[in-house]
């Protein structure tokens, strides 16, 4: 099942796995770094924001080292299967990317400063992949929470393909949707924070070295 079509074709709902109504895995109360609630309840005033750039290891600790940034935890989001398991995910099965939800004070971080680093933390013109790491769920993805931020991101996005193009680079492959019909689904514990408890784990984010612009639009609620 690892190595059927799947990898590089995104599955049907029809075609998706099944999953199940409630995840059977427990996720950690709190960010092994950041110390604060994974799943909630978050103070009034933050905002989240939900990345897919890649293996979510090394994405997770992109935004966990930003200033701003309140808590991150990694999970299951853009396709069909209710719930899935990291092995379903990797089969192709289910339809989803690795991703990252991000939850920032904007005071301190703007969602514009995010979409910056997300843009140059990773290679977002290369499809069903990045780098060697070969899969629909490692696609590019922008889930959004509000019209102003899918605004933002695809200003950032038409901003960001003029230079990918300048320093020639093809368009975006970056897929920029509302996150409201597409949960976010938390990953198992072992994958939460995974390279602050394994500092010599793998890695495979890499940018492609182009400078993102900022400040395209400004994203309110």
């Amino acid at each position: 099942m690892l190595f059927s079509r799947f990898k590089t074709h995104l599955p049907t709902p029809e075609e998706a796995l099944k999953g199940r109504p409630e995840r059977d895995f427990t996720v950690p109360d709190r960010h092994t770094v950041l110390g604060n609630p994974l799943l909630g309840p978050y103070p009034d005033g933050l905002e989240i924001a939900d990345f897919g750039l890649g293996c979510f290891w090394g994405a997770e600790r992109k935004f966990w080292q930003t200033d701003g940034v309140w808590t991150t935890l990694v999970g299951y989001q853009g396709g069909h299967t209710p719930n899935p398991t990291y092995e379903e995910v990797c089969s192709g099965h289910t339809g989803h990317t690795e991703a990252v939800r991000v939850v920032f004070d904007p005071a301190v971080v703007p969602y514009t400063a995010l979409l910056k680093l997300f843009w140059e933390s990773h290679d977002p013109t290369q499809g069903f992949r990045q780098g060697n790491d070969v899969g629909t769920q490692y696609r590019s993805a922008v889930y959004t929470h509000s019209p102003a931020q899918q605004q933002a991101a695809e200003a950032s996005r038409d901003a960001y393909r003029t230079v990918l193009h300048s320093s020639g680079y093809a368009d975006p492959t970056t897929e920029i949707l509302p996150a409201t019909p597409r949960p976010f689904y938390p990953a198992e514990a072992y994958h939460q924070q995974y390279l602050e408890k394994n500092p010599a784990g793998y890695c495979g984010i890499g940018g492609t070295g182009v400078s993102c612009p900022v400040g395209v639009v400004k994203a309110d609620d």
